[in-house]
């Protein structure tokens, strides 16, 4: 048995989570919303309204954009979205440890430590 759940950040609805921080990341490390959409195996489509939808409702945008040309275009992430980016990675990181100590105190004698050992959660303790 294992713990699951979603993290995100709200504010005038679902405005950031691993989704869109999956996306920056992954415009960060390429250049291009269209590339990371497409390590992600998602359409631009769908990775632009993501990265849209997130701008609205923080206030700020999250990607400089540049349209094509003899350069070809491309995107990088602003300043503010790199700052939420890593505030929002270290929320997440306290969140798993916390909600994992939690879980093993009231589940502990519930987790079977074959499978806890195959899914890289360690032997129960």
């Amino acid at each position: 048995m294992q713990l699951k759940y979603k993290l995100w950040l709200d504010y005038r609805g679902r405005a950031f989570g691993d989704g869109p921080a999956r996306l920056l990341k992954g415009v960060a490390e390429t250049g291009s919303l269209r590339k990371a959409a497409m390590e992600l195996g998602m359409s631009y489509n769908k990775a632009w309204r993501i990265i849209h939808a997130a701008e609205e409702r923080l206030g700020f945008p999250l990607l400089d954009r540049s349209v094509g040309g003899t350069t070809g275009g491309g995107s990088v992430i602003t300043p503010e979205a790199r700052d939420l980016m890593e505030r929002y990675q270290a929320v997440a990181a306290e969140a798993d440890q916390a909600l994992e100590e939690v879980f093993q105190r009231h589940f502990a004698d519930w987790v079977d430590p074959v499978v806890a050992e195959a899914d890289g959660a360690g032997p129960a303790e």
